[in-house]
């Protein structure tokens, strides 16, 4: 039974110290380690480099799919979506057969320890870049217990009641942020420096968003300029006195032809052709509100054949498997189990793309033209799983497992516990 006390929560079997001092856990989204060794390299990165030499870091892995819902609750959890049950953006509700958006809590199963830690009197402060994630991070969370959890998306419309502050805008004294923009990432760690210097929490989750990873590789002007004004931020946080861990809910890989054309499998076209009696679904977990940036395209893809009196789901996986841009093909229960997925909620079967390729369902249900004259970038697969796991403490008692394979969910576990 999960159960709390005075010094420690317990969620899921794992024990959770109380923070006696700030604590920051910040998830810089599409977190790639290129983006990390470029500013290392170029020197450009002052506090992370300070925190790599005399903190924590690792490289971790991401729960799969590689993508923002399943990561940022597995981060919350300490698990990995077998036990939460988040296992993407967008999927096919079984019961209805009709596609949904996970836009809030109500798929979620259990608790996370922001909730535990304000049970336990811990004043938390979440802070998301979109709003449809602040509304899963949300669970369970209480204004009532000093709990302030809202979006840059949405800084405009916060109220005491729902979010435990009001007036952002004017509070931190600059407009909501544009979605698709640098500064609403930098809205988000701007609110957790301000509502940390004027002390009203004492443990933080701050979540970024991925628009500059997608459009803009390592090493990129744009992407150094966004990586230093990170990097800034970071130190305040350090400065006014936090304990501050940071990682990434999964990398980013470049997706393009040498063309500059996007590498993309319909796959649904691909089984359409070949078996028209099939009846097939396939649900591409990356999609979520804001496609401008990746047309709804990732490394990864769950395949529901539809008619249930088809018998070829065998056949399927088998020439899945040799098409070019695929890198696994299984079905959903070996998924489940290889991955750490929910296995009621998986597919038939599932695919994941290579590194420098993405799938997608049919090519009349992605626009790509939103892309415009960008080059695709984008995850989901088993090859943007790393991504780096810092703190800006070395562990206090100087004792890590250096054997250990670190997961980015283990971060709480490591700025909470060591």
């Amino acid at each position: 039974m999960d159960h709390q006390s005075k010094t420690t929560i317990t969620l899921h079997g794992k024990s959770y110290t109380v923070p006696t001092h700030p604590t920051v856990v910040v998830c810089i989204d599409g977190f790639d380690p290129e983006y990390l060794v470029s500013g290392l390299g170029k020197g450009i990165l002052p506090t992370l480099a300070r925190w790599v030499d005399k903190g924590f870091h690792a490289t971790a892995k991401s729960a799969m799919p590689s993508v923002t819902n399943t990561n940022n609750v597995s981060i919350v959890t300490g698990m990995p979506p077998s036990v939460h049950g988040i296992s993407g953006n967008y999927y096919l509700d079984k019961a209805t057969a009709e596609e949904r958006m996970v836009l809030d809590d109500s798929t979620m199963r259990g608790s996370t320890i922001l909730e535990r830690m304000g049970n336990a009197g811990v004043r938390v402060a979440a802070v998301t870049a979109k709003d449809k994630l602040r509304r899963i991070i949300n669970h369970g969370l209480k204004p009532e217990n000093g709990a302030i959890c809202f979006s840059a998306q949405n800084a405009n419309e916060c109220t005491l009641a729902e979010h435990g502050i009001a007036d952002v805008e004017e509070w931190l004294g600059r407009p909501a942020p544009e979605q698709y923009s640098a500064d609403l990432s930098l809205f988000v760690l701007d609110a957790g420096v301000k509502l940390m210097a004027e002390n009203r929490a004492d443990l933080f989750y701050l979540t970024l968003s991925d628009y500059v990873q997608h459009k803009h590789a390592p090493g990129s002007p744009k992407a150094d300029k966004f990586m230093q004004a990170i990097d800034t931020r970071l130190g305040q946080l350090e400065q006014l006195g936090a304990r501050v861990a940071v990682t990434g809910d999964h990398g980013m890989s470049a997706k393009a032809k040498t063309s500059g054309e996007p590498s993309v499998l319909f796959l649904g076209d691909f089984l359409d052709d070949r078996w028209p009696d099939a009846d097939v679904r396939v649900i591409c977990p990356i999609a979520d509100p804001f496609v401008k940036h990746h047309g709804a395209l990732g490394g990864f893809v769950r395949v529901h054949v539809m008619n249930n009196a088809f018998n070829g789901v065998k056949d399927m996986i088998e020439a899945c498997s040799k098409l070019p841009e695929v890198e696994v093909a299984c079905s959903g229960k070996e998924a489940a189990s290889r991955f750490e997925m929910p296995e009621d909620r998986e597919g038939d079967f599932i695919a994941i793309a290579k590194d420098n390729a993405v799938i997608g369902s049919t090519r009349e249900k992605h626009d790509l033209s939103q892309l415009g004259d960008i080059e695709l970038r984008s995850h989901g697969g088993l090859s943007e799983q790393e991504i780096p796991l810092i703190m800006s403490e070395a562990p206090a008692d100087g004792i890590i497992d250096e054997g250990k394979a670190w997961r980015n969910f283990d971060i709480f576990d490591l700025v909470l516990n060591k």
